[in-house]
């Protein structure tokens, strides 16, 4: 039986029991369960556990030690649910406290299976909306970095935080605009459309863009803007028709 097959009232008692399990694993230096709970098919029960741990960080300062050492030893496991779970950990962690885990961050970036590399990618999102100082400072650090997908991750790691300051992020995505490999291209467009149809966010694209030098990645982003205006019709500021009008008239 699956995560959400469980009554609200089921899940509820199961998350407490994960937590309870996961802290006394963690006080008696037993890492078993925590592996085991990492491991889990079920997608919900690793967010729970993860979730849990990030909690626990935060409510048991005695066991951060503890944590940050659990966490180190399953990032070397064979298993990479365990790997991702770990690093989703970590960006739980990472939203208050990003020193502690940038190295767990680090090597996440650079983990031979897709799924960890991905939990890198949401864990700079909810670092960087939340903490977002060390995170910027973290992907300046990767942005030119020789691994393409070390880029593209980087990139579309700034996603959250841009869609509230995309102020912060412009300058480093703008380090991007003649990267010459198709996928980083792909999701820079990406970026700039999704954060461009927050409140007071079109304009700051608008304005930023305006000093970019590659027409094609120009044309693009502005193709992607007026298109995500549409696609999140339910959730941007302006209509598409007025997102054009304000492009015709300021880009």
């Amino acid at each position: 039986m699956s995560f959400y097959d469980l009554s609200k009232e089921e899940r509820e008692k199961l998350a407490g029991g994960i937590y309870k399990k996961i802290l006394s694993g963690l006080s008696s230096g037993s890492g078993n369960y925590i592996h085991n709970v990492f491991a889990d098919t079920d997608t919900y029960i690793r967010k729970t556990a993860y979730l849990a741990v990030g909690k626990i960080f935060s409510a048991e300062k005695n066991q951060r030690k503890n944590i940050l050492g659990a966490l180190d030893v399953l990032l070397l496991s064979n298993d990479f649910r365990v790997r991702q779970t770990a690093i989703n950990a970590a960006g739980e962690i990472g939203k208050t406290d990003f020193n502690e885990i940038e190295g767990i961050m680090e090597k996440g970036l650079f983990d031979e299976h897709h799924s960890p590399r991905n939990a890198v990618i949401g864990s700079l999102k909810k670092m960087g909306e939340k903490n977002p100082l060390p995170v910027v400072k973290f992907a300046a650090r990767f942005i030119h970095h020789p691994d393409k997908e070390i880029r593209r991750e980087i990139c579309h790691g700034l996603e959250l935080r841009g869609r509230t300051h995309p102020e912060e992020i412009l300058p480093l995505l703008q380090e991007l605009e003649f990267d010459p490999e198709t996928r980083v291209k792909n999701t820079l467009v990406h970026v700039i459309g999704q954060i461009s149809y927050k409140e007071g966010c079109l304009g700051k694209v608008i304005r930023s863009l305006r000093g970019w030098k590659n027409a094609e990645i120009v044309a693009g982003a502005i193709s992607e803007i007026i298109s995500v205006h549409d696609r999140y019709k339910n959730f941007a500021v302006m209509t598409q028709n007025e997102a054009k009008k304000y492009i015709e008239k300021n880009f």
